[in-house]
């Protein structure tokens, strides 16, 4: 079952991510229609303002802003949102080198040694690069090691890919460049059988907050990321 979301505002996200490509110096912004459908950026291209280190009151020093993007560039950790969601739906682009690996993560709640250990995440990844991009339980896309993604739709080492995931009702859906990837309803009988029979299992929390930060894992690669925005659904 799918995601039911007012038609209004779909229809006019549709539009908005279906307007002309933007310039470099456009990047990192919302539209007149986009602020009046609830949408906020997460990053502005210009400072980290916003973002900290998963337990941590500080940014990691690994991360730093290259022209206008939100970028790893050297070990610092996995970093988080200051402020938390419940339901929303959020947008963003990235780009990873050969063989880069990634992660945005979702309703993130501190006190886990790694995010990753409460939180579910949104593979990012070289598919063609990289091991986990011969699996679809852990290729671009995917629910992490419980839900696979199709192939073929990820973009190449070096190009900007587009993802969305949205997150009503503890229905979530994975988008990845247009095309819906992946699509899973939280504490479902179906999710509590695939996080029993995952390394999640060792985790009690996992996936069980219903509200919570969304963090960028930090898996020792360069990643970039630009045009982050949220909006809550009430």
């Amino acid at each position: 079952m799918g995601i039911v979301i007012d038609r209004a505002l779909l229809l006019g996200t549709v539009l908005v991510f279906l307007a002309t490509p933007l310039t470099a110096q456009e990047h990192n912004r919302l539209t007149a229609a986009e602020r009046a459908a609830g949408w906020q950026l997460l990053f502005d291209g210009n400072s980290l303002e916003g973002w900290r280190g998963y337990n941590s009151e500080f940014m990691p020093t690994g991360w730093s802003v290259e022209n206008g993007m939100l970028t790893r560039t050297g070990p610092g950790g996995d970093i988080i949102t200051e402020q938390q969601f419940g339901d929303f739906e959020l947008y963003l682009e990235w780009l990873v080198g050969p063989g880069g690996n990634s992660g945005v993560l979702f309703r993130a709640v501190e006190g886990q040694e790694k995010v990753y250990h409460g939180a579910p995440e949104m593979q990012i990844l070289d598919d063609a690069g990289h091991l986990d991009g011969r699996s679809p339980l852990t290729s671009a896309g995917s629910n992490y090691g419980l839900h696979g993604a199709p192939r073929g739709i990820v973009k190449s080492a070096g190009e900007w890919n587009s993802s969305r995931i949205v997150v009503v009702n503890n229905q979530v859906e994975h988008w990845l460049n247009g095309d819906k990837v992946v699509e899973y309803e939280l504490g479902s009988a179906d999710w509590l059988r695939r996080v029993a029979n995952s390394k999640f299992a060792q985790w009690p929390e996992y996936g069980r907050a219903s509200r919570g930060h969304i963090g960028i894992q930090d898996h020792g690669d360069r990643v970039s990321f630009r045009n982050l925005k949220v909006r809550e659904i009430k």
